[in-house]
């Protein structure tokens, strides 16, 4: 009878052990998945936290142009034609499928980034905007799109357009095209620093020739043309280097200006200008004759020798960010000795 007692004791030893040792096994396994599972929840909030939100990818947007139409623009458009807006698109790190081009004439002071760039006509024709297979069509101009050539180019791709009074303001174009590409950042960086180089060559320039007042002219087909104050170089020349416009440039009646203005030979001999800057497109076609009229050679700024003659290839008929820092640093390369 004892030893059967004793037995009994031992076989409750036995499976007390047996049950403690079960105990601290699930007790074990049970704290490892604990871990096991903060570990992951901390790992993920990490990574949650430290998410870069600009990794996010950009998705394509419906905005609407000037003229009423939804256009879809692609998340990252990579055959972009935008005729005579190539200036803000190489600005913001990009290049078209096709270049601007007019009677056989290209931006050439654009041709450093457009190198190798097929052309286009001004007008797109259909037939050669489908050939470059574009997945964004930009235009600068309602009057482009008139006739319903709208509806024939948004078949070829989405159509946004920029409109005139947005395009002749290159400084909003600039905003615009970066808001469409989501390149916003990069178009504010870029007018930055214009501004800054702007603010730069003034104070250099003041301080080499005083407050002097410039025509800028340009000679083609053995006529000149004054540039209105407010447009291309002269807007750079005077309101960004704070030179004054001459007096031919102040008497045109506002509702008379243009963005170039003919100015005959007879009509020049009043012009009033410590400089003239002149792009003489008639050098380069052998035809620039006009220059040995009396009446050119009697104006004051070429009897001082103060004319800066400009190639027809120079930037100084343009306007964008790019055409406005190689104005300055003719500028610069000019004035500032």
């Amino acid at each position: 009878m004892f030893h059967t007692k004793a037995n009994n004791v031992r076989k409750y030893a036995i499976i007390l052990s047996c049950l403690l040792a079960l105990t601290v096994f699930l007790s074990a396994c049970s704290n490892s998945v604990d871990r096991g599972s903060d570990a992951s929840s901390t790992e993920s909030s990490q990574q949650e936290t430290t998410k870069d939100p600009a990794a996010d990818e950009a998705k394509p947007k419906t905005v609407t142009d000037v003229m009423g139409h939804e256009v879809t623009i692609p998340a990252h458009p990579e055959r972009i034609i935008a005729s005579y807006l190539e200036d803000p698109l190489v600005t913001l790190g990009m290049k078209p499928a096709a270049q601007w081009s007019v009677a056989n004439g290209i931006q050439d002071y654009l041709q450093t980034d457009l190198k190798g760039i097929p052309t286009i006509a001004y007008d797109l024709p259909t037939e050669a905007v489908l050939s470059f297979n574009p997945d964004l069509l930009i235009v600068s101009s309602e009057n482009t799109v008139g006739n319903g050539m709208y509806e024939q180019l948004s078949k070829i791709a989405p159509t946004y357009v920029l409109g005139d009074k947005i395009s002749k303001d290159w400084r909003q174009a600039l905003l615009k095209i970066g808001e469409l590409l989501n390149k916003s950042p990069e178009a504010e960086q870029a007018l930055k620093e214009y501004d800054a180089k702007a603010k730069d060559t003034k104070e250099k320039l003041t301080k080499a020739v005083g407050q002097k007042s410039a025509a800028i002219l340009w000679l083609t087909n053995k006529q000149f043309f004054l540039v209105d104050e407010t447009v291309s170089s002269a807007a750079v020349l005077y309101n960004d280097l704070g030179m004054l416009p001459p007096n031919l440039v102040s008497d045109i009646p506002d509702d008379k200006k243009a963005s170039w203005n003919s100015v005959s030979l007879e009509k020049l001999a009043g012009l009033d200008a410590d400089y003239i800057f002149l792009v003489n497109s008639d050098k380069m076609a052998g035809t620039d004759e006009t220059l040995g009229s009396p009446i050119w050679k009697g104006l004051k700024a070429v009897k001082e020798g103060h004319v800066i003659e400009l190639p027809s290839t120079s930037s100084w008929l343009y306007s964008g960010v790019k055409a406005g820092e190689q104005i300055m640093d003719d500028v610069l390369k000019n004035l500032v000795k």
